[in-house]
């Protein structure tokens, strides 16, 4: 049976760097009914330094408890299909070298709080007519649209923000050639029963430059061209990669929170 949906859990006037350790807007954590209202007794939780929020041009730190995939200096967590990382880092940012292969995460998750920030340098001629294209996929399944828009416009479930070929972005927030975009994602990854089939689906949230674009959307299955999304039983945990669409994009700032473990 699939989770319902909650009504509007955020709040858009301001957000933090860090929003809530809470999976899909709920607090799983010390929900025991053992807890009265206002428990003195419920246990604390635990303290974390937030880091500070991104910055132009430059990028803000992860919060303490943030897995680092990329704060400027290598590529060590990333790898491509072919083994090591084929993508470079100038000047503290990773660039796309085309036809590479996708960058893939040493490391695998499942809940998740993502923060990636990504640009368009000025200048790029990208090989896209709408624009110069990548994606965030959480367990290499599900696909969160990069894409700076150019003026011909594209479907509108391939825009920047957009769960790739399933939903559109509530709003249009990319930036300018030149400036950092921020992606800071919630994702519930899905749950299978031991026959193969779909226990609770994908949901995802999507803060794009400080705007609300996906409010806990449901992710009908893998993200593909063209194909109805469709679910495949897959592990618990798998990891983050970054997608070679032949345009040099560049990324930086790359964090994860695990959720719920």
């Amino acid at each position: 049976m699939n989770r319902p949906r909650p009504s509007n859990c955020w709040s858009v006037a301001w957000l933090p760097a860090v929003f809530v350790a809470s999976v899909a807007c709920g607090q799983e954590s010390q929900s025991d009914s053992k807890y009265a209202v206002h428990d003195m007794t419920r246990p604390q939780p635990p303290v974390v330094d937030p880091g500070n929020p991104s910055t132009q041009p430059h990028a803000g730190t992860a919060p303490s408890d943030a897995v680092v995939l990329f704060d400027g200096r290598d590529l060590s967590q990333w790898r491509t299909e072919g083994g090591d990382a084929g993508w470079k880092v100038v000047d503290g940012v990773i660039e796309t070298v085309p036809h590479r292969g996708d960058l893939i995460s040493r490391q695998s998750f499942g809940d998740c709080q993502l923060h990636v920030e990504w640009m368009v340098p000025k200048g790029l001629r990208p090989k896209h007519p709408a624009g110069a294209n990548s994606g965030v996929y959480l367990m290499q399944q599900y696909e969160i649209q990069v894409l700076r828009r150019e003026d011909k416009p594209t479907y509108t479930d391939g825009m920047a923000g957009a769960i790739y070929g399933q939903h559109p972005p509530l709003v249009a927030a990319d930036l300018p050639k030149g400036e950092w975009n921020t992606y800071d994602i919630l994702f519930t990854a899905p749950r299978f029963n031991d026959d193969g089939s779909v226990k609770t689906p994908a949901y995802c949230t999507v803060i794009f430059n400080g705007v609300v674009v996906q409010n806990h959307a449901e992710i009908r299955g893998r993200t593909a061209v063209g194909d109805p999304p469709t679910y495949e039983k897959h592990p618990e945990r798998m990891p983050i990669s970054i997608q070679d669409h032949g345009d040099a994009i560049r990324f930086r700032n790359i964090w994860v929170r695990p959720l719920g473990e």
